[in-house]
C-alpha cells in the first residue's frame, strides 16, 4: 500500500486519522488561503482542501495524500480563525443562540486523479453568557480554530444540537475520508492488523 500523508499541521485531524487506525506521516501544505471573489464557502473549502492534498502529492509522487479544510458559516459568512481574543469574543457573540454550518472537505490525491468531498454539519449554540464567552476566550481555545471554538473541547458545552457529521466539526469527516481513501487503493480496514501480524512474526 502507498504511503499516506496528512497535508496538515492540526493535531486535531492527526488525531482522528489515529482513531480509525490510519498510519501516516505529516506534511503541512502551503498554499494561499484568500477567498475568491463571490466564491460560495461549500467552493472555497473544497478547493483548499484539493489545493493541499495536490500541493503535497507533487513533491511526493508516490504518496496518497489528505487535504481537508474546514470553515465556519453562519448566515453566508464565513468565519475563519480569530485574529485575536477581541475577535473570538465577537465571533462567539454571533454564534450564541443561533444555528451556523461546519462545513468541512476532504480530498485524497494520489498519482492518478484527486477526489473530494464535503460534509455539511448544522450545529446550533445554546445562548451564552457574556461571562461565559470571556472565560472561554481567556482559556486561549478558539485562537486556532475556525469560528472560534471546538467542540472536542470547552467549547462542546455551548453545543445544543447538532446534526451532521461530529468528525468534521473536530476537522475531518471520517466517513467520506475513508471512502476517498478505499477508491485510491488505500482502504483503511485493510491496515487494522497488519502491524499486529508484524509484530507477531
Amino acid at each position: 500500500m502507498a504511503s499516506i500523508i496528512l497535508a496538515s499541521a492540526s493535531p486535531r485531524r492527526a488525531e482522528l486519522l489515529k482513531q480509525i487506525g490510519l498510519s501516516f506521516h505529516v506534511r503541512p501544505a502551503d498554499i494561499d488561503e484568500t477567498p475568491g471573489t463571490d466564491e460560495s464557502a461549500v467552493d472555497y473549502v473544497e478547493r483548499l482542501a484539493r489545493g493541499k492534498a495536490l500541493a503535497v502529492q507533487a513533491t511526493e509522487p508516490g504518496a496518497t495524500v489528505i487535504g481537508s479544510d474546514t470553515s465556519v458559516v453562519l448566515g453566508g459568512q464565513i468565519l475563519g480563525k480569530p485574529q485575536d481574543s477581541h475577535d473570538a469574543v465577537g465571533m462567539l457573540k454571533q454564534l450564541s443562540g443561533t444555528t451556523h454550518q461546519v462545513m468541512t472537505a476532504v480530498a485524497v490525491a494520489s498519482a492518478n486523479a484527486c477526489e473530494s468531498r464535503v460534509s455539511v454539519t448544522d450545529v446550533r449554540f445554546r445562548p451564552l453568557s457574556g461571562e461565559e464567552i470571556e472565560a472561554y476566550v481567556a482559556t486561549g481555545e478558539p485562537m486556532d480554530k475556525a469560528g472560534g471554538y471546538g467542540i472536542q473541547g470547552r467549547g462542546g458545552i455551548f453545543v445544543e444540537e447538532l446534526r451532521g457529521s461530529y468528525s468534521a466539526v473536530v476537522g475531518l469527516p471520517l466517513k467520506e475520508t475513508a471512502e476517498l481513501l478505499a477508491g485510491a487503493g488505500c482502504p483503511v480496514w485493510e491496515t487494522w492488523n497488519s502491524r499486529q501480524e508484524s509484530r507477531n512474526e
